[in-house]
């Protein structure tokens, strides 16, 4: 059954960064679809982040984090990643890895998303 798994979050001072990870399993349909970040902050709703194509070719971010967050893919290790700049209050949430299973291109869309993970808690003290 196919799984994304989440890790790198933690606890980091405003301003600090982060490097979230999300490993794929199985690995032989990862390098064909789209992987996108959500978030889920206390008392909000899930909101899209990042979203990275197939290929890595392209990407699209949130204006909430463009300029801080960049979302990468390594096809190769069947990982995506979220490296997380210049972290403000405000990113403290849960951070969801998510995995098409039939979209290529970048999309905000959470409902064009079929694989979830588990999700990491990312907590940014002022």
């Amino acid at each position: 059954q196919a799984q994304v798994v989440e890790s790198g979050g933690g606890l980091v001072q405003t301003g600090g960064s982060l490097r979230l990870s999300c490993a794929a399993t199985p690995t032989t349909s990862f390098s064909r679809f789209t992987m996108g970040w959500f978030r889920r902050a206390p008392g909000k709703e899930r909101e899209f982040v990042a979203s990275i194509n197939w290929s890595g070719s392209d990407t699209y971010h949130a204006d909430s984090v463009k300029g801080r967050f960049t979302i990468s893919r390594d096809n190769d290790e069947n990982t995506a990643y979220l490296q997380m700049n210049n972290l403000k209050p405000e990113d403290t949430a849960i951070y969801y890895c998510a995995e098409s299973s039939h979209i290529v291109i970048t999309t905000a869309d959470e409902n064009d998303y079929d694989i979830w993970g588990q999700g990491t808690q990312v907590t940014v003290s002022s």
